[in-house]
């Protein structure tokens, strides 16, 4: 019974001081500013990326991190252009891109796929005033000042929520996490996502964006169509390699053993290493 407690206890605190580091990490963070084109900026620091359209006429907010970073998020985006946000989108329901929601929504209505609200919503913890008050089967476009943003829902990629933001004066695309620029990608099998699907919503973008398109990716820099066809060939390429063996009879060990091959295990990174993608894309292709 004692080394039960003991343990208990352990874990306990071993908790309590991961949230007192979290909590630390999250009021030492900042929110840096980078220009992307046009009235397009890309918002960064803990959790996904975020786009900010800055106009005269009022701000557009494309996600917006966790609860914490919210008035630094503010700040950072007013320090733009110091002008009231009129609209806020959440790309996925993923709380590094809605955490922010609950602060957000009583300054401005928050856009989002159907199914967004829907996951967010069944959530036990969640807050009425966090949940997106507009939502869409397969995409609406919103006009603010003489931007035109193109919002497109493409399914079961990274979940079954996804939506890509299209600035179409400014050429800039927001992929929220159909792209990540820092390595393997994460595909949330659990909340409707498909390694196929992701892949089919990657070729989509690469074919509905002009060539000299500037990308906010979902995690990492800011970059362009060439980084995003490259990481299409990627997911191609490993999609491929998986199906083979998986065909061929191998066990998962045996994929895991023979990795993911030279040209792309420098991807893995810090939550999807080479190891966790090779067992999304075995788990997903069976």
């Amino acid at each position: 019974m004692f080394k039960k407690s003991l343990v208990a206890i352990t874990m306990l605190c071993s908790v309590a001081l991961s949230l007192t580091a979290n909590a630390q990490g999250m009021a030492d963070a900042e929110i840096t500013v980078q220009s992307a084109a046009g009235d397009v900026y890309m918002l960064q620091g803990p959790g996904g990326n975020i786009g900010v359209l800055a106009t005269d006429k009022g701000l557009l907010l494309v996600d917006d991190k966790f609860a914490p970073l919210a008035e630094k998020i503010e700040t950072a985006m007013k320090g733009i252009e110091d002008k009231e946000l009129k609209y806020v989108i959440n790309t996925h329901y993923h709380g590094d891109h809605t955490g922010g929601n609950q602060f957000f929504s009583h300054k401005a209505p928050i856009f989002a796929h159907e199914n967004v609200r829907s996951r967010l919503s069944s959530a036990e913890d969640h807050h009425a005033e966090s949940l997106p008050v507009v939502t869409y089967k397969d995409g609406i476009t919103i006009y603010l000042a003489n931007e035109e943003i193109q919002l497109t829902h493409l399914p079961k990629g990274h979940t079954d929520g996804d939506t890509y933001v299209y600035f179409k004066k400014a050429n800039v695309l927001h992929t929220g996490d159909l792209f990540f620029e820092v390595g393997f990608p994460y595909v949330d099998l659990k909340s409707g996502g498909s390694v196929k699907g992701y892949l089919a919503s990657v070729k989509h973008m690469l074919k509905h964006t002009p060539d000299d398109v500037v990308i906010i990716p979902g995690h990492g820099n800011l970059t362009d169509k060439k980084s995003l066809l490259a990481f299409a060939e990627m997911m191609e390429f490993s999609i491929n390699k998986v199906s083979s063996a998986l065909a061929a009879g191998k066990s998962e060990q045996q994929i895991l053993s023979e990795g993911i091959g030279e040209k792309y295990q420098h991807l893995s990174w810090a939550f999807i290493t080479e190891k966790k993608w090779l067992k999304t894309l075995i788990t997903d292709l069976k």
